[in-house]
Formats: C-alpha cells, sequence, structure tokens
C-alpha cells in the first residue's frame, strides 16, 4: 500500500500536533515518526530497487524505543519482511503502511517523520503520488523548544558549532531543514506539497484544517480540532496529550533580547521571507560577524557529514 500523505517539518515545529489532527480524521491514519526503521538501512540507501531488508533485521527494530508507538504486534511488523530471502526495503514499508492502515481501521495512512523534510524528491520517486504537508513555525520559537529540549544533542546539538553558540547553529539548522524543504517542494508543484504555518493553524485550527483538507482532497472533519476528545493514543516521549494551546514557546518574552539578536542575524532573511516581523531591526556588527563564523562552521561540518545544503545556502 502507497502512503497517501507525509508531514514534514524541522523538528520542534509542531509536527506531533498536527500528525493528532490528521489522524483524527475518519478516513486518515498517520504512522508515528518512521526515521528509525529507515534509519538502519541507510548504507543500502532504503529507497533505492538494490536495497533489501531481512526478516532478522526488522525483528531487532521491535526492541527499539518508539516501536510501542506503532500498537501493531512485533509478529505482524516482522511478518511484512517475509519468512524466506530478503525483500526489498520498499516493498516491507508498503506492507507496514497496509498493516498500519488495517490496525487502525482506515482507507488512507500517512507518517509524520519531520526529518524527511529534506528527502521530498527521493520519496516522491518511490511513491510518484504521495503528498507532503510541510509545517513551517517560526524558528525563534523552535530555537526556544531546542535550547530545552533533552534530545537537542540528536538535532542541532550534534553540529560542532553548538558547543561554542547553540542559538547561532540552531538558527541556521533551523534555516537549512526549511529552504531543503521548500526547495523539494517547488518541483513537486502545488498538487503534491503544501505548505502550513504553525502559528496559523493553532489560532485558527478549524479554518486551516478546512484548506488543508481541500489540498489532500478529503471532506473536512470536526474530529481533527477535536482529537484530544477520545483520547485512545500512546504519547511519544516529550509529547503529552494537550488540545490546541496557541501561545506556547513565546519567544518575544521568553528569550533573550541577545539570543534574539544572535538568531536574527543568522536567520533573518528566512524571518523575512516568511513574513515573521523582526524584534532587532539592524544587528550590530560584531554579532552579524560573529554568526558569519559560525556559519562558516556549521557548513564545514554539514559537508563533511555528506548532508544536503539548499541551494540557495
Amino acid at each position: 500500500m502507497d502512503p497517501f500523505v507525509f508531514i514534514v517539518g524541522c523538528a520542534r515545529s509542531g509536527t506531533t500536533l498536527l500528525q493528532r489532527m490528521l489522524d483524527a480524521h475518519p478516513l486518515l491514519a498517520i504512522m508515528p515518526e518512521m526515521h528509525w526503521i529507515t534509519s538502519p538501512f541507510k548504507k543500502g540507501r532504503w529507497f533505492a530497487h538494490r536495497c533489501v531488508v531481512q526478516a532478522e533485521a526488522v525483528r531487532r527494530l521491535t526492541e527499539h524505543e518508539m516501536f510501542p508507538q506503532l500498537e501493531i504486534s512485533a509478529d505482524d511488523f516482522v511478518r511484512c519482511a517475509g519468512a524466506g530471502k530478503p525483500v526489498r526495503c520498499g516493498k516491507f514499508l508498503g506492507k507496514l503502511f497496509a498493516l498500519y492502515s488495517q490496525a487502525r481501521g482506515k482507507p488512507l495512512v500517512g507518517s509524520k517523520t519531520p526529518a524527511y523534510v529534506r528527502r521530498l524528491g527521493t520519496l516522491h520517486t518511490l511513491w510518484p503520488a504521495v503528498r507532503f504537508v510541510h509545517l513551517i513555525r517560526d524558528g525563534r520559537a523552535v530555537c526556544l523548544s531546542v535550547l530545552n529540549w533533552d534530545h537537542a544533542a540528536r538535532a542541532a546539538g550534534r553540529y560542532a558549532a553548538w558547543s561554542e553558540d547553540p542559538v547561532v547553529t540552531t538558527a541556521l539548522w533551523w534555516r537549512r531543514k526549511v529552504k531543503l524543504g521548500q526547495e523539494g517542494g517547488r518541483r513537486l508543484g502545488s498538487e503534491l506539497y503544501y505548505e502550513l504555518r504553525y502559528e496559523s493553524l493553532v489560532r485558527q485550527p478549524a479554518a486551516e484544517c478546512a484548506k488543508l483538507c481541500a489540498f489532500l482532497g478529503l471532506p473536512y472533519d470536526e474530529a481533527m480540532v477535536r482529537f484530544h476528545d477520545s483520547r485512545q493514543r500512546i504519547d511519544s516521549p516529550g509529547h503529552p496529550w494537550l488540545p490546541i494551546m496557541p501561545g506556547l514557546r513565546n519567544w518575544r518574552t521568553q528569550m533573550p533580547l541577545e539570543d534574539i539578536e544572535r538568531f536574527e542575524a543568522a536567520a533573518g532573511d528566512l524571518l523575512d521571507e516568511l513574513s515573521y516581523p523582526r524584534a532587532v531591526r539592524e544587528p550590530r556588527s560584531q554579532v552579524l560577524a560573529h554568526a558569519s563564523r559560525i556559519r562558516v562552521l556549521f557548513t564545514q561540518d554539514t559537508c563533511s557529514r555528506r548532508e544536503l545544503l539548499p541551494e540557495s545556502w
């Protein structure tokens, strides 16, 4: 079974909230993050035809800390890989989507995997009809969240520049993720790619969900904004099951002005493009020079990891 939609975006941008809202739709089941499933197959380029997976490797995945969030049995999960010779990773994933759809009793299935914001073209090649919803949040709110996140070391914190300036590093990390998603989305076109702002979603959830459903070709259902009324799902770590709450992570009141200035010095151009107003009209020259130096370190580190950079970097 081919996936219907992927929710992507920079981490800490509200993708878990959007997942729960879409998953509440009676026709659509949204699988939790699946990067932990595909990451072990990176060396074989899991999206390529030559990449195969064996049942034993899949069985080991049932021991992963995120496996319980799938809420399917380990035996059913392993059976997706077959019992004999190895199967192609794409076929395994297709069976997994079908299993999840069946378990949830819904005809359409998707996934919320923010990290796939870098892989829109790859996923389109694997599943040409799949649609992408790119959730974008003000980078200063993202930064505030990352700085208070237990798992920051897995995201912006894994770059060498983090130890010198976590704020500027997070600004560059956010800028890279958003731009990669936008560039990939432009290549796909408006029929397959949709941008949604987190701020609009929490301020006008019904209106934004109705527009999102129109993009997906689904009828709007009020259950999307009442997703928390009948909680039956397992919480993701660090994501308690809460109703829609505007005003979380208010960078204007919770972020020191010097941090705001450094963030805007590093990623102010993208804030401008996205029409997020700056708090510091003109960062000081020494702050701009500092941000430029951290940018060089970040770029060198990214290239050494053989990770993609936006064309406009």
